[in-house]
């Protein structure tokens, strides 16, 4: 598992870098405003889909069983459970797209902000849904040719896919969009092209993968299949359960939508700073230990799989804690350094650090819900994280609209207040924030109520030197956070330096934390060989 986890997760820090770059390259090209927006919600909706559809529902659905095929029956009977799902899953991702782009000027009055308020607005969320959304259909498919390569332990080439999306959003933004006119709202069309490239060249970049391991088939239907009614069987309760995180993004996309323009463009940056930790460490374990519980269960070795999950949840916390305290305290810095240049001003800086304060609160518990939660799906239990995943989602929403209303009470002034509730939030920026820390809050819940029901099915052992482990994370990261603190008190804001001095600082910030924070955990008796020992 720790080779996997190292491979997977180099390489996708690979896509991360880039994604990073990414992002740099649309903000300084377009900044952050309604034609950004316009595009952030036409992105984030058929990425939604196909996190809930291919790599959230279906993929802890449909790796447990392909892995039980895998284990148990022939090369043939996992060549053709590989043809019958490939056919369903393109057939009913299909149908779906189709209504996309049917539907495109609902979605678009759903995500905009509202229909009347700005007819050129919501022409141009229509243009790109429809060139975003057959993304949702090559990028699912992807996601299955990736499932399969992770169940025969290849995990570079599914976390290196990524990479197409962000060198086609570059190369969108750079050479396309100048050549698409002068307008902003002809430009942005720009990343809508380059995404729907980028679908279809991430499902032809894992075809020789997958003939590699001979399970490169023709799609063929197979409602009826066994393997196949058995991942839909298993599918449908995960729709809630695996994907409340981008329930809850999705809601927020609403949200947001009502208001100051930037907050989606001041969210999606911020969201890029999570992706980082969560992509390389807690979405890369996940993904690594799932097939490895898979295994333990149909095995019936509960020895192994406690164990195995006792690893992830080590590992997770090693990373997250740290990263947290670490994104809180350099939230401002980071940006400002990476992103405050062009079209990016100072105010949008400040305005994004919001979004990760918010947000990088949660950041532990988004991390461990990704080990959590294939502990549940292994054993094809799917229920149960239905059940917290629904309290979480009531949760989110009540919370959204409990800390809009404290922050409405906190920063808009009276004036604005006299225009009437809807026309004062979709002026006054800020209360963005709101939307991070309840999200935040509920990814606590959600895992609190994973953690108590795992707890009692009584399939998780701890294991001995939880006590020291917990008291070296503590004392190290208490000690990142005091130097951390004490530079930033002595150095000036970073939104008023230069640009090379923003990044050597940043520099300086970024390994004194980190030498620091690993210095005192070999101090304290840590060492790598403890993770392999788990």
């Amino acid at each position: 598992m720790l080779r996997g986890l190292l491979s997977f997760s180099s390489m996708t820090m690979v896509s991360r870098v880039l994604g990073l770059v990414r992002d740099q390259v649309i903000s300084t090209h377009f900044g952050a405003n309604a034609m950004t927006d316009a595009f952030w919600v036409a992105f984030r909706v058929p990425n939604f889909l196909r996190r809930l559809f291919a790599e959230g529902s279906f993929a802890t659905a449909f790796v447990p069983v392909f892995t039980e095929v895998k284990e148990t029956r022939p090369h043939a009977d996992l060549r053709e459970l590989m043809a019958r799902v490939s056919g369903t899953l393109g057939g009913a991702l299909l149908v779906i797209t189709a209504l996309g782009l049917l539907f495109a000027p609902q979605l678009a009055w759903l995500f905009g902000s509202g229909a009347g308020s700005d007819p050129a607005k919501q022409g141009l969320l229509v243009d790109l849904f429809r060139l975003t959304f057959p993304f949702l259909l090559f990028v699912s498919l992807t996601a299955l040719a990736g499932g399969a390569l992770n169940s025969f332990q290849r995990f570079a080439m599914p976390a290196l896919t990524p990479v197409i999306l962000n060198l086609c959003m570059i190369a969108g933004a750079v050479w396309l969009a100048p050549r698409l006119g002068s307008q902003p709202e002809q430009q942005i069309l720009a990343l809508g092209w380059a995404v729907l490239a980028a679908g279809v060249l991430q499902l032809l970049f894992q075809l020789p993968a997958l003939r590699g391991i001979n399970l490169l088939t023709l799609p063929s239907w197979g409602w009826r299949h066994p393997g196949v009614r058995k991942v839909l069987t298993l599918m449908v309760p995960t729709l809630f359960g695996s994907s409340v995180a981008q329930i809850n993004l999705l809601l927020d996309t609403v949200i947001a939508s009502r208001l100051s323009d930037g907050s989606q463009s001041w969210l999606s940056l911020a969201d890029r700073f999570l992706e980082l930790p969560l992509g390389v460490f807690g979405v890369a374990l996940g993904t690594v230990i799932l097939p490895a519980l898979a295994r333990h269960h149909v095995k019936t070795d509960g020895e192994g799989f406690s164990g195995a999950l006792d690893w992830g949840l080590r590992t997770t916390l090693l990373i997250s804690v740290p990263a947290m305290f670490g994104l809180v305290l350099l939230a401002e810095p980071l940006i400002a350094t990476l992103f405050q240049h062009g079209a990016f001003s100072a105010f949008d800086t400040r305005m994004t650090a919001l979004s990760v304060y918010g947000l990088s609160f949660g950041l532990p518990a988004f991390a461990l819900l990704k080990v959590v939660l294939p502990a549940f799906y292994a054993r094809q239990d799917t229920r149960t994280p239905v059940r917290a995943g629904v309290a979480a989602l009531v949760a989110n929403m009540v919370l959204n609209f409990v800390f809009l209303a404290v922050l409405y009470q906190v920063m808009v002034p009276p004036e604005l207040r006299a225009l009437g509730v809807m026309e004062a939030v979709g002026k006054q920026p800020g209360l963005h924030l709101a939307l991070g820390i309840a999200s935040a809050l509920s990814s606590y819940l959600n895992l609190g109520l994973l953690w108590y029901w795992l707890h009692r099915s009584g399939v998780y052992q701890r294991k001995p030197g939880w006590g020291a482990y917990v008291g070296r994370l503590s004392v190290a990261c208490g000690a990142m956070v005091a130097l951390l603190l004490a530079l930033l008190w002595w150095l000036p804001s970073f939104t008023e330096m230069a640009k090379w001095e923003r990044a050597g600082w940043l520099a300086c910030l970024v390994c004194g934390g980190g030498g620091v924070y690993v210095s005192v955990l070999l101090a304290l008796g840590f060492r790598p060989r403890d993770l392999r020992e788990h």
